[in-house]
């Protein structure tokens, strides 16, 4: 059965389904057509109802003003450092599970078992392909090179995923190379940094600028607009790498709360979140990479090549990201 055909059949169960017993309350930053395929999913198959709650701004604080009384079980976000700002808020609590430490890499996941990626994205260069020929893209530091000059677009610097890209560089080479690395990328710019991902590959697509930096998963995103297809079209992925490392990945993730009034349940569904069952359909809906080892890739996101993904550990990158905020405004990068 194909993951579309599953999803059909998953959602026809669910609404043929009696009241349900069990349930969980997940709050979460992702919009909800992004989860929902999964979470009907599971329902089918465990019988226990999911409630998505869709905390656009200020998780972190209705989280601490819940506290014990807080209906929340589960927290679903995005960004290393969202996920650190939420263990540091206290808000969450350990889970021991052998499960998830087998399906989860040691580098994809809180030391203090508080937090677990469920996908991952890379930050890579979107490319035009009329006027990037094929390995003029090589490193993250060369795009600080001169033969960049007027052809870079990004969004703001003080976005969390330049940011974590910032980070990873302090952690790769220190903060006085990271300084003078983003302000030779702040000197190649096109344009004023403005806008999101998207909006840069526009850019490029307009003649305005060749390669901006960009998260994988919006290519999916746009080929799946009619508006946006063309933008898309114009465009490869390249993976950059760090000169000592890899491709610099960032991911999705899930923790308990410390409140956890289904606490059971919500295990369960961690648990089946990593599964290959369910780690195919998340990675396909989201256009984002599995963290199981094995799990299916979508038919596009295997179109898009292998590469070598970065190892440093994603909680070093939240704790530099004060350092990497500070050089972003030291430097006047989006002035």
């Amino acid at each position: 059965m194909s993951i579309r055909q599953f999803l059909f059949a998953s959602v026809a169960a669910l609404v043929a389904a009696p009241a349900l017993a069990e349930e969980v309350n997940v709050y979460t930053t992702r919009q909800s057509y992004l989860i929902e395929p999964v979470m009907a999913a599971f329902t089918a198959e465990t019988g226990i109802r999911v409630n998505l709650a869709f905390v656009e701004k200020g998780l972190v604080e209705r989280l601490k003003s819940e506290g014990s009384r807080s209906p929340a079980d589960l927290v679903m976000t995005v960004d290393i450092a969202n996920l650190n700002q939420i263990v540091e808020a206290g808000v969450l609590q350990a889970v021991d599970s052998p499960v998830l430490k087998a399906a989860v890499p040691a580098d994809l996941r809180s030391p203090e078992d508080k937090w677990f990626a469920l996908t991952s994205r890379a930050r890579i260069v979107y490319a035009s392909k009329d006027r990037v020929p094929d390995g003029e893209v090589t490193t993250y530091e060369d795009l600080a090179s001169d033969k960049w000059k007027g052809r870079i677009c990004t969004r703001p610097g003080v976005h969390d995923y330049n940011l974590a890209l910032l980070a990873a560089m302090i952690a790769h080479h220190g903060e006085d190379a990271a300084r003078d690395w983003v302000a030779g990328l702040r000197a190649n710019l096109a344009r004023k940094p403005e806008g999101n991902d998207r909006s840069q590959v526009k850019a490029i697509w307009a003649g305005e600028c060749d390669i901006s930096l960009g998260n994988t998963y919006y290519m999916g995103a746009m080929l799946a607009d009619p508006e946006q297809k063309a933008w898309a079209e114009s465009v490869r992925i390249v993976f950059p790498r760090f000169e000592n490392g890899g491709t610099h990945l960032n991911v999705s993730g899930i923790g308990m709360t410390a409140a956890a009034p289904n606490r059971d349940a919500a295990l369960k569904l961690m648990e089946w979140l990593v599964s290959p069952q369910a780690q195919a359909i998340y990675a396909e809906t989201n256009h984002e990479y599995p963290v199981l080892a094995g799990a299916k890739r979508s038919d596009l996101v295997a179109s898009w090549g292998e590469f070598q993904p970065d190892t440093l550990d994603l909680t070093e990158l939240a704790r530099l990201r004060p350092a990497a905020l500070k050089i972003m405004e030291e430097v006047g990068y989006d002035n």
